[in-house]
């Protein structure tokens, strides 16, 4: 689709970019950030229950929740759990370091910061978090990122407690792992001013590219991810959970705005056939009697450990559970996906309908469930079958799912799926599911302290890549830099003599890379030591070809021992080299291809000096000698 199809049907997304900050601790306690591990010590059951708001009103999602019934397993160790996640103790004050992070990074988005940071308590019952709420606090309000020429709206950037992560979700049984949770975690909620997919995909990268330029953020699998908003003219907006690749972002934005688009045409429909919701009037009919000739091995299989069967009939929704909402999926899909998540039906498939282009059942088999239903002509009959109190649910959800359709687009949170396709995850929370936090007390930022904040924080990202553009280094190589956070070492290194940008590029991207995958941990290494190696290789006192081994060395060695380690790796006497060619010369190489030779000689005293010496300088003393040997 082109930009103006997005415009004809009213795009509009934005986004809420989730990312873990790089602290030693986590926010509201003193065990160790960044710890994982899949092992357990323990494990902990939790039953979660809906509470109500400082209104008195129970958030929406919060009921959906509570209708599955889920038993919440915690799986504990003890290197990075303590009882403050476990809900057995108060928290601690938050962790300062994580603040100071929070206003750097609010402060490169152009963010006003707040005067007073409040927690507040934001309910989660699908079990993520132990307490049942995750503890947030905004940070900064009203900032923008350049975008193509015009700016993109920064709605507010929190600060907050990451959650557990899913091992599994079976039935009515969901294990989670706590290793990461309660880590330092920032929000950062845009505007809804993207209009296309791949602006929303651009914008994300943008927003990454900033967080990580200011060295604040956690790189690695899961330090980051994004939830996408959608929505078009007449529908509503849909969050798309948790999006962990940022390439993945334009299919899913464009089949959700597709799916809107068919889920309005539906209600249209409906509602030019007559149809409304106040004389809307399904029925649930018990038609387990009728199971036992019912030749489809799911529901048999279903039956055969206690369960029951039994047909709802929508009026008037024949024709709408076949209307494809996505790729292959029809409409029928949307209340599968909602039987699975809330019922916990989640063996599919979890339900068959009638009719259907490819009919599950013999014809003559759903004459006879259709008419033991009472089902019209223009009815649909959906079949589930389980659990007597699951199929109880599901019937509930399949008819909610099918008042909703008179109403267009639900309010709701989705999943992403790897083709782009979404799922029904929860209902979208509302503001019911926020209040204040009773624990801790409200925490001032002075001016003085956004101030200095202000003064210690790189610039940013788009500033950085134009500095180092100017530096002659590669569009690729500036991107990289500043996803790595680099910059305070390249801006200070590019400052000494001899340093170019290709120099502090080829180290610090393309031998570190090599050095990182060769399984060496360069974290060792901090901006001082960086800074003495290229001040070297700008002086002449290391040879470049000396880097690939020296890093491992230098990254292993105590910190007092580094500078002894380099003064030994500088470049040896002319004398020393002259000899290692010598000693090269004397070897005879296969080839008879001048170049060949001359670059197996070049090996082979490199190799001697241990790479230590300039190869542009080896290189002119075996020319010397062999053109000494001709003119003899």
């Amino acid at each position: 689709m082109r930009p103006e199809d997005y415009a004809r049907l009213g795009l509009r997304s934005g986004l809420e970019v989730h990312q873990q900050l790089n602290t030693e601790r986590k926010l509201f306690c003193r065990c160790p950030a960044h710890v994982y591990t899949n092992a357990y010590h323990a494990e902990v059951l939790r039953h979660m229950r809906p509470t109500l708001s400082e209104l008195g009103e129970y958030d929406g999602t919060a009921l959906m929740e509570f209708k599955t019934r889920k038993n919440i397993i915690y799986r504990i160790h003890r290197s990075n759990v303590c009882t403050y996640e476990l809900d057995d103790a108060p928290p601690f004050e938050m962790n300062d370091q994580a603040l100071e992070y929070a206003v750097e990074i609010s402060l490169s988005l152009g963010l006003s910061i707040v005067g007073e940071v409040h927690v507040a308590r934001k309910q989660y019952l699908d079990g993520s978090i132990p307490t049942g709420f995750q503890r947030t606090a905004i940070i900064g309000v009203n900032g923008e990122v350049p975008y193509k020429g015009r700016k993109i709206g920064i709605q507010q950037l929190s600060i907050e407690e990451d959650s557990c992560r899913e091992v599994s979700d079976v039935g009515h049984l969901r294990i989670y792992n706590t290793s990461r949770l309660s880590v330092p975690l920032i929000e950062i909620v845009t505007l809804p001013d993207m209009r296309t997919p791949t602006e929303v995909a651009e914008v994300a990268h943008a927003l990454r590219k900033v967080t990580r330029g200011t060295g604040r953020a956690r790189k690695g699998i899961g330090a980051a991810r994004q939830d996408v908003n959608v929505s078009v003219t007449g529908g509503t907006r849909i969050e798309i959970k948790g999006v962990h690749r940022i390439p993945l972002i334009p299919r899913l934005v464009h089949y959700e705005a597709l799916r809107q688009k068919a889920l309005l045409d539906i209600r249209d429909r409906l509602a030019a056939q007559g149809r409304t919701l106040d004389g809307f009037a399904p029925r649930v009919v018990d038609l387990s009697a009728l199971a036992g000739p019912v030749s489809f091995s799911p529901i048999q299989q279903g039956m055969a450990r206690g369960g029951v069967l039994h047909g709802v009939v929508l009026p008037g929704f024949s024709e709408a559970l076949n209307t494809l909402v996505g790729p292959d999926r029809p409409f029928a899909q949307e209340l599968a996906d909602q039987v699975r998540v809330v019922a916990c039906l989640d063996k599919l498939p979890n339900l068959i309908h009638h009719p259907s282009p490819s009919p599950e059942l013999a014809t003559a088999t759903w004459t006879r469930l259709r008419t033991a239903a009472s089902a019209g002509q223009d009815d649909a009959l959906v079949l589930v079958w389980g659990p007597a109190m699951d199929v109880e649910t599901a019937a509930g959800e399949i008819i909610d799912r099918a008042r909703q359709a008179f109403r267009g687009v639900p309010q709701e949170t989705r999943q992403a799926r790897s083709n782009g396709t979404t799922g029904f995850e929860r209902v979208l929370p509302g503001a019911e599911r926020m209040y204040p936090d009773t624990d801790l007390p409200p925490i001032v930022i002075p001016a003085a302290r956004a101030d200095a904040a202000a003064a210690r924080i790189p610039p940013p990202a788009w500033e950085q890549e134009r500095r180092f553009a100017a530096e002659g280094m590669k569009p690729h190589q500036s991107e990289a830099l500043v996803m790595e956070g680099r910059y305070p070492v390249v801006a200070e290194a590019l400052q000494v003599q001899g340093v170019s940008g290709a120099m502090v590029a080829e180290v610090l991207l393309e031998r570190s890379r090599q050095a990182r995958r060769a399984g060496v941990d360069l974290t060792t290494l901090g901006h001082e030591d960086w800074l003495e190696l290229l001040g070297r290789l700008g002086d002449g006192r290391l040879a470049r070809e000396a880097v690939p081994e020296l890093l491992p060395r230098l990254a292993s060695a105590p910190a007092g021992g580094r500078t002894e380690l380099l003064d030994a790796a500088g470049p040896p006497a002319l004398t020393m080299i002259k000899a290692a060619v010598a000693e090269a010369l004397r070897e005879r190489p296969r080839s008879a291809d001048p170049e060949a030779r001359r670059l197996f000689w070049m090996g082979r005293a490199m190799h001697r000096l241990r790479h230590r010496a300039p190869g542009r300088q080896v290189a002119e003393i075996i020319q010397d000698r062999l053109i000494a040997v001709e003119e003899a």
